[in-house]
């Protein structure tokens, strides 16, 4: 009889920029693929993850969960240290946790956190580019927020939906979307915080693009919700920049005990 397989969750925190996206490609640099090696040379076995929310090419994330099944056991410190060993300096295991084989990081979520962090400068980003999204345009920050109001709810999001999306439906619902802004004007920091069932390929980036259209004054808030209404990805404004998005992570019913945050970077989450 082959040995019963242990399932893990797993917390991993990465710098997306040098990576193409979280899913494995043949001969492609992805996140999935450094961790799974990273994964195998410390169990000794080949090792499948699964995770909460796969993103895009450039972008980050400080709290994405993974479950993965191998035929060893090993105390939760040890899975972080063992792998992290392994890893590269811009991808890091932050908690391990013994979990139910009925646990999935994906199908057990009840919901996903994303952030958008945007500069808003006269110049672009230096120490943190590649960390931050990027306008010259002042905003404004009632028409941003009475935009937004438009997005919160089910909807169908075809307008936001990448041409390559697999997601069966397009239908999704944003839970709520959060704006502030630090510092002063052309000179300080703006986040968009997004709360929702699940995202599509491109969604946060694409809600990015129209956002800032309306914030600079180029589109009116009630634009937005006629590129809802429309569901034709070409009524919307271009991708934005996939520098300022970091997946915070998903969320599970409490009594599952994963963790909600990591330890890297606490003064970024919410």
């Amino acid at each position: 009889m082959p040995p019963r397989l242990a399932r893990m969750a797993l917390g991993v925190s990465y710098r997306g920029s040098g990576y193409l996206g979280w899913q494995s490609q043949p001969g492609g640099r992805t996140v999935q693929d450094a961790l799974e090696q990273a994964l195998a040379a410390f169990v000794a076995e080949p090792v499948h993850t699964v995770c909460a929310g796969r993103t895009d090419a450039g972008v980050h994330a400080l709290n994405q969960v993974v479950h993965l099944d191998a035929p060893v056991v090993r105390e939760p410190f040890s899975w972080v240290r063992g792998t992290n060993r392994f890893l590269p300096p811009d991808i890091a295991l932050q908690w391990a946790l013994p979990v139910s084989e009925h646990f999935h990081a994906r199908n057990s979520a009840r919901g996903r956190r994303y952030r958008y962090w945007l500069r808003e400068s006269a110049v672009r980003p230096a120490l943190d580019a590649g960390l931050v999204g990027w306008t010259f345009h002042p905003l404004d920050a009632e028409a941003l927020r009475e935009a937004a109001a438009h997005l919160v709810g089910t909807h169908d999001f075809s307008s936001f939906r990448s041409s390559e999306c697999q997601s069966p439906t397009p239908v999704k619902t944003l839970h709520r979307i959060e704006i502030a802004f630090t510092g002063a004007p052309m000179a300080g920091y703006w986040t968009f915080d997004f709360d929702g069932s699940a995202f599509l390929h491109h969604m946060v980036r694409n809600l990015m693009g129209c956002l800032v259209m309306v914030g600079s004054g180029r589109r009116p808030p009630g634009w937005m919700a006629e590129v809802l209404a429309a569901r034709d990805r070409s009524a919307a404004a271009p991708t934005f920049s996939a520098d300022g998005l970091t997946f915070l992570g998903p969320y599970y019913d409490a009594a599952l005990g994963i963790p909600e945050s990591a330890t890297a970077a606490p003064w970024l989450l919410p």
